[in-house]
């Protein structure tokens, strides 16, 4: 399953690497994963499609 987010230290869309779904303090869903390039972890808001 590819997930694209942003990645800010890129400043561009990134393939994320190793998804997890998981929630925010307030219960919304969020997909959470790394940059193919620079290792950061970008997020993406909703749950993956599964």
């Amino acid at each position: 399953m590819a997930i694209e987010a942003y990645c800010v230290k890129c400043k561009a869309k990134k393939i994320m690497q190793d998804p997890v779904e998981s929630t925010t303090k307030n219960g919304k869903p969020i997909t959470k994963g790394k940059c193919p390039d620079c290792g950061t972890t970008i997020c993406r808001i909703g749950a993956a499609k599964k």
